[in-house]
């Protein structure tokens, strides 16, 4: 009875150390996975060397993107790569935030191809599009490459210039590029665990 009644005490106890995520060091594994590693070393990049990127990488990246995963794989994305100085320049007329990088990402999605949730109709195209992109920028990340989200842009400038782009939403840009600018200083900057995260 005894064994009983110290069982359900250590029971509780472990589950209020779990709801408060105080055993974390205990249930994480001892090394850090390579993605972990990855994604605290990844940082918004603002500033870019003049050096193109080579094929190979481009291509890298946009397998990375290809393979991303989207609702029921509807895949209603698609990636416009922006590298020629004509291009780069004609961009910059729709966003200041290019940051002198060799090449623009531009990620779009297709509303009318994407997955729609039955129980509110909610459209699951921009959120693939976000999918894709993050993909995007990890993958760049893994080159030893820098790269920022830009969601700052007119995108009815880009509609206008680039026609490519027809049928299709712009979500994001990404500049990808040899950085030469280190991590700003909110780079670091997260929330602790305890109030990021619940376990119900």
């Amino acid at each position: 009875m005894k064994n009983k009644f110290l069982k359900k005490i250590s029971d509780i106890s472990n589950l209020h150390k779990r709801a408060a995520f105080s055993d974390l060091p205990d249930r994480l594994p001892s090394k850090e996975s390579v993605f972990q590693a990855l994604a605290k070393e990844r940082y918004s990049c603002r500033q870019f060397k003049d050096t193109p990127l080579t094929d190979v990488q481009i291509n890298h990246i946009l397998e990375a993107a290809r393979v991303a995963p989207t609702a029921a794989n509807r895949q209603p994305v698609h990636v416009w790569v922006v590298k020629s100085p004509e291009a780069l320049e004609k961009l910059k007329g729709a966003t200041d935030y290019t940051y002198g990088a060799p090449v623009v990402f531009m990620v779009g999605a297709k509303a009318d191809a994407a997955w729609v949730r039955k129980y509110d109709g909610k459209n699951g195209a921009e959120i693939d599009a976000a999918i894709v992109g993050t993909h995007i920028m990890l993958e760049a990340s893994a080159l030893g490459l820098g790269n920022v989200w830009v969601g700052s842009f007119d995108p009815a400038k880009i509609k206008a210039d680039f026609p490519e782009t027809a049928g299709y939403e712009m979500v994001c840009l990404f500049p990808v590029g040899h950085a030469a600018a280190e991590a700003g200083a909110n780079h670091a900057k997260r929330q602790e665990m305890d109030i990021f995260a619940t376990e119900i």
